[in-house]
């Protein structure tokens, strides 16, 4: 016979099935991760016909419609790009255009952000942005850098985006020792269509959004590997005829806790509208290439 707790026991019990309450585990369900993406528009990202921006509302593309169904709904030629993470109802996506800063109180602070677009930067970044950028990948944040060919100094300033982004990575206070394991090489390759690796289990290549097969040059360049300073450094698309450490178009490397992707030309993220008397082309949508599932994906991978 049991004993008078255990009878009080079974008697809240039954009580409780019989008016409906439903017993439920202690655990609770977690919650769901939003990725925060933050676009770089602080370093001329919309010099000349360059519109490398997700909407015209900034920082907060919401501010401009807050749920897009179409990339025209949002004003950039990187629109299609933010519409596409947007409708997934997993990311929060901003735009900075003030200076980079890591662990401050801004609204557009790293410390509040997974990854960092830089899309094409047309101005260097100060040394305390360097700072900021590296040791905010150092800490688990990712980086997406993209480039463009060698000469696109598109505000005249006399740098540009080749000679920036190295600069971040050769000339900072944090490691400029080849930190990232690859250099972004001066040279300007009118056309191509860089070829995916064989990987199967490479989430890049082949993620949520689809498989990679192939990307697009439209006057871009290519970087060089090092996998002696970095083993992590990874080729994952090559310009036609070249594979290993020369020639890769689109890379992906960690560094600390976090990662890096590098793409050598703005033309695959173009897709081809943006504010007015820019001139654009519709490298996202090429049908040569598979352009939007590589940004997607890469973007995923790098929030994770």
């Amino acid at each position: 016979m049991p004993g008078p707790r255990r009878f009080a026991t079974a008697l809240t019990v039954l009580g409780l099935v019989a008016a409906g309450a439903t017993l439920q585990a202690s655990t609770p369900a977690a919650a769901a991760t939003t990725h925060r993406v933050l676009f770089d528009n602080a370093h001329a990202e919309t010099a000349g016909n360059a519109d490398w921006i997700i909407s015209t509302s900034q920082p907060d593309p919401l501010g401009q419609d807050s749920s897009p169904s179409d990339e025209s709904d949002w004003t950039g030629a990187l629109s299609s790009w933010g519409v596409a993470l947007q409708q997934t109802g997993d990311y929060s996506l901003k735009t900075a255009t003030s200076a980079l800063t890591y662990g401050g109180s801004s609204a557009t602070d790293l410390s509040k952000f997974d990854t960092l677009v830089l899309p094409e930067p047309n101005t260097k970044f100060t040394t305390a942005e360097k700072t900021a950028i590296m040791n905010f990948v150092k800490n688990g944040g990712g980086l997406f850098m993209i480039s463009d060919h060698t000469g696109s100094d598109r505000n005249n300033d006399g740098y540009d985006a080749v000679e920036i982004l190295n600069d971040l990575m050769s000339n900072n206070s944090v490691d400029s020792d080849d930190p990232f394991g690859f250099s972004i090489d001066s040279k300007n390759i009118s056309s191509d269509y860089p070829s995916a690796i064989s990987d199967s289990s490479d989430p890049v290549l082949h993620g949520s959004f689809g498989t990679v097969k192939k990307s697009l040059i439209a006057s871009g360049t290519t970087a060089t590997l090092a996998p002696s300073d970095n083993s992590a450094v990874k080729g994952l698309l090559y310009r036609t005829g070249y594979s290993g450490n020369t020639g890769a178009f689109f890379l992906t490397s960690t560094y600390g806790s976090g990662k890096i992707a590098f793409w050598g030309d703005s033309s695959p993220i173009d897709d081809g509208t943006g504010q007015s008397g820019n001139t654009l082309y519709d490298g996202w949508n090429d049908t040569g290439a598979t352009n939007a599932a590589l940004a997607l994906n890469a973007t995923d991978w790098l929030s994770e």
